[in-house]
């Protein structure tokens, strides 16, 4: 990542004046000022002043300002060179950064890869498991249905064998009132014969 510069450098009172006065110099206020100075100066020939004198003090102005706008000049072309220099270091540390971002992503571009042969693996997985699941499904439906078959096999052989026994238990009363009367008639019998 990129590190902040901890050495700032202070301008001087100078340079922050000359930077001001570089500002100065470019705006509406400075346009203005120049040409009143410029008409000023040749109304001060109605003052008497020499012509000549009034067109060497321009002159004189004029040729220094022109030098001092040149420092201005190139004071503003230092700093920008300063201020370029700083963010090619700058580009040079984000692109340090970015190039490693990119190995990064390389490696997850490579993990995320994997993760999709995980996820194909594991749906394959699950598509087994909810097969599996159905079969295991279908099953006990089955067991359960043969469960309630022979528990309704087991019911109706109990319901016939209640029923038989019932009819057997009708048979044993029968029988048994068949022998009592047999028994009563074979009493009278023997009572009845000498």
């Amino acid at each position: 990542m990129t590190t902040q510069k901890t050495s700032v450098k202070k301008d001087t009172e100078l340079e922050k004046f000359a930077v001001k006065m570089t500002q100065w110099v470019g705006t509406p206020q400075s346009l203005i000022v120049h040409t009143m100075l410029f008409i000023v100066a040749f109304f001060v020939y109605f003052a008497g002043v020499p012509f000549e004198t009034i067109l060497l003090v321009v002159t004189t102005i004029v040729s220094l300002e022109a030098i001092y706008l040149a420092l201005f000049i190139q004071l503003t072309v230092n700093r920008t060179n300063e201020s370029l220099e700083d963010v090619e270091e700058d580009l040079g540390e984000i692109q340090e950064d970015v190039s490693g971002l990119e190995g990064g992503f390389g490696e997850i571009q490579e993990d995320v890869s994997g993760l999709e042969g995980n996820v194909r693996k594991m749906r394959r997985n699950v598509e087994e498991l909810e097969a599996d699941v159905e079969d295991i499904s279908e099953d006990i439906d089955r067991y359960y249905l043969e469960e309630d078959r022979e528990q309704s096999q087991e019911q109706v052989a109990h319901v016939e064998s209640n029923k038989s026994l019932q009819n057997i238990e009708k048979e044993i009363i029968n029988l048994s009132r068949g022998i009592i009367a047999l028994r009563d008639d074979l009493e009278n019998l023997k009572k009845n014969l000498p």
